[in-house]
């Protein structure tokens, strides 16, 4: 904090014991270090809470990034299974159709066969 060594310090003390007197001297001396104590909190809590807030800023960034990470893995996802339902689709359409065809083929022959068969042959 600050750059004070014992000599300052001990200048410090017979000037306040100059100035103030034997008698005052321990209650102002008492108060002046309650007041340091505080202040020493007060700035303790400020530091703490200038902490919290920049791992609160770290976290909300780090959530963005992971946000973003799980909507391009998800849009990636999607992507890739769109292009194998259409690779699949196409042949499967086909193969449908094909099949659907044959169905109709086979039904009217089959349609045609009974028809015949309850007529009298000539």
């Amino acid at each position: 904090m600050f750059d004070i060594g014992f000599s300052e310090l001990m200048l410090i003390g017979i000037v306040a014991l100059v100035v103030i007197g034997p008698e005052r001297l321990p209650k102002v001396a008492r108060t002046l270090g309650h007041l340091l104590g505080r202040a020493q909190r007060y700035v303790n809590d400020v530091k703490s809470d200038i902490n919290r807030e920049i791992q609160l800023d770290e976290l909300k960034k780090l959530q963005t990034e992971v946000t973003d990470s799980a909507r391009t893995l998800q849009d990636s996802v999607r992507q890739e299974f769109q292009t194998a339902r259409s690779a699949i689709e196409t042949p499967v359409q086909a193969a449908v159709g094909e099949l659907e065809s044959v169905t109709r083929e086979v039904g009217k022959n089959a349609s045609g066969a009974t028809e015949t068969i309850g007529k009298p042959v000539l």
